[in-house]
């Protein structure tokens, strides 16, 4: 962690696209090497409290990296030996796409947020597919598909089925109809399109089998999607990405850039989706949005989420954060009695 102090005000001198890729490219040189051994020693918590069992998939530990950090399934091996409990690769779409013009990554430094509209950059459903099919990460690792930028809205359920064909296997897939930065996806989140997209990768045979719903949607369309996750039999609800909404009290001179922010900002109204999902839902729920404490995670944990994820977090905690949460989470389910993660979900509900 020490390290990571002295070298963040020099990561934050980069542009946060710049600073992303300097990460990526030395955790991929670690990744090709004994290290790797090195840091899951220093930064896994094995603890049988922490494990949890959701959507098909055992899990050492419930924090996951959410999708973004990784969209191209670059470097899954080096987030687990970082302590993840599982990784989530993508937004992954049937071709390559260049997304949205630079600058298109913001840092909200006064408010531990980040805005971005990259606009679904990736490498395309094949070249992610054959890195998957060379790749054993040691937890599970899902894959988030994402409808490419100039598929018309139509066509959606077509394009979503192609890009999962070609990704092959993995250990769950999730819908991403969602995303704020990318053409055309705002169309998919009526409850006819939505349907449409699950009911054909249901009958490509996707599973198990995960939905990603926006924080943005009003309480109707979430009880629409709610609707149709028990329709399809569905297995689980990612809740949040990120939203097009301003807080008040953001700080930042960032804070009017368009795009999808995340972190610290929306924790509290995320957590609050959770708690609506879970309330309504008998599916596992994967908390997303302002993690990066333990009293973070077990909030939307005690919400009812059965694991959670993170992204933004790990910018501003640096990479012990899976540790400091696991670790932290341990201690708080001490204070309160509960004998494992399993236990405390849904405590608040």
């Amino acid at each position: 962690m020490n390290v990571y102090r002295l070298a963040k005000p020099l990561l934050f001198r980069l542009s946060p696209e710049t600073a992303h890729r300097a990460i990526h490219e030395l955790l991929g040189g670690v990744q090709r090497t004994p290290l790797l051994s090195l840091l899951s020693n220093r930064f896994t918590v094995s603890d049988e409290r922490l494990e949890v069992s959701a959507f098909e998939q055992e899990f050492p530990n419930p924090v996951g990296l959410a999708a973004g950090f990784d969209k191209n399934a670059e470097i899954p091996r080096a987030m687990a030996a970082l302590g993840f409990g599982f990784v989530e690769v993508g937004g992954v779409t049937a071709n390559p796409q260049t997304g949205n013009p630079r600058p298109r990554m913001f840092r909200l430094r006064e408010d531990e947020g980040v805005i971005n509209r990259m606009g679904l950059n990736n490498h395309g459903a094949t070249t992610v597919g054959n890195r998957l099919a060379e790749t054993d990460v040691g937890v599970p690792l899902g894959v988030n598909i994402a409808k490419s930028e100039h598929v018309d809205p139509a066509d959606a359920p077509e394009d979503y089925c192609q890009t999962y064909d070609e990704l092959g296997a993995a250990d769950f897939f999730v819908v991403n109809i969602s995303c704020p930065n990318s053409q055309g996806f705002t169309e998919l989140q009526n409850r006819e399109s939505m349907a449409e997209i699950i009911g054909a990768l249901n009958d490509r045979g996707a599973s198990p089998l995960l939905v990603k719903l926006s924080p943005d949607l009003p309480e109707p369309a979430v009880d629409d999607a709610l609707e149709i996750v028990d329709e399809f039999d569905l297995d689980g609800i990612v809740a949040t990405n990120t939203t097009t909404d301003r807080p008040a009290s953001l700080d930042s001179p960032y804070r009017s850039e368009t795009g999808g922010l995340s972190g610290k900002p929306i924790e509290s109204s995320a957590t609050e989706m959770v708690r609506y999902v879970a309330r309504r839902s008998d599916v596992p729920v994967v908390g997303v949005g302002g993690v990066s404490t333990a009293a973070d995670a077990y909030r939307k944990i005690r919400a009812g989420a059965s694991v959670v994820q993170l992204y933004t977090g790990l910018i501003y905690r640096g990479p012990t954060i899976a540790r400091d949460i696991n670790r932290g989470l341990l201690t708080l389910l001490e204070r309160d009695g509960f004998e494992s993660v399993e236990d405390a979900v849904g405590a608040d509900l």
